[in-house]
């Protein structure tokens, strides 16, 4: 089994000893980061290279960025999200495991479009219009990939504690929902659901006070697998504990086992 992790770390280099911690404990192959607010100078990447990985980097200061991590050999296929050349935020990262059985991954950092009445809601649906005409491609190809990330998507009532709350916001609103469920419809499997149908399991749980003690959490970390991809799942997990360490990203991890 390939163990595949998604995880939106909320900065890499203050989060390095829990990531070094996810790394000893889960034993992941892949590791697909979110978030690591660094510049590619800057991002830790002797530590964890000294743990036998591959380091893929598309870095951005202060804010977004992304990278994989990998313990199989890995190639770099694109470092961008197609059909904007002027987006430079570092939102999105592909890569192509090269085993036996090859398998594509991909990186997301899905934007947040808060407020919905600024330029920030545009940008999100944009930028979910561009990632369908990308995944599509993908799936006409009869590719084989994983899509793991922080989607900024709460796609169900069963993803919120009180879904009510968020019906004008951008990570439930009608035309966000709209661009994921065209999205998944392409054939696209979500991993967890797979093999968790329970309601209520979280992978994000904000800092306000009382969020993480009361479980009033949202799931927006998601594992999507194209038919292929899904042909090979054997389990998904979301790794829980890491909320509760000292100084935690707001995201826990999630994985997923592939044959």
């Amino acid at each position: 089994m390939i163990k595949i992790v998604s995880w939106n770390v909320n900065s890499v280099r203050v989060r390095l000893p829990h990531l070094l911690e996810l790394i000893d404990s889960v034993e992941p192959d892949v590791i697909l980061l979110q978030e690591t607010k660094t510049e590619d100078s800057t991002f830790p990447r002797e530590e964890i290279e000294s743990k036998g990985y591959q380091v893929l980097i598309h870095g951005q200061k202060s804010y977004n960025g992304v990278a994989i991590l990998s313990k199989l050999p890995l190639e770099l296929i694109i470092d961008h999200l197609p059909g904007n050349k002027d987006d430079v935020q570092a939102r999105y990262l592909e890569a192509k495991i090269l085993i036996e059985k090859p398998i594509t991954v991909s990186t997301i950092y899905l934007p947040n479009g808060n407020p919905v009445d600024t330029e920030k809601f545009p940008y999100k649906l944009d930028w979910m219009d561009r990632l369908h005409l990308h995944v599509k491609k993908k799936i006409d190809n009869c590719e084989t990939f994983l899509l793991g990330g922080d989607y900024n998507i709460i796609p169900t009532a069963d993803d919120a504690v009180d879904i009510s709350k968020w019906y004008k916001d951008a990570l439930h609103h009608p035309e966000s929902l709209k661009r994921f469920r065209s999205l998944m419809n392409l054939g696209l499997t979500d991993a967890l659901k797979t093999f968790n149908s329970k309601p209520y399991e979280f992978t994000y749980w904000d800092y306000s006070r009382g969020s993480w003690e009361k479980d009033n959490g949202l799931r927006i970390d998601h594992l999507l697998a194209s038919p292929f991809a899904a042909d090979r799942l054997v389990d998904c997990q979301i790794e829980k504990k890491f909320r509760s360490l000292e100084r935690p990203s707001d995201h826990v991890p999630i994985w997923c086992g592939i044959d």
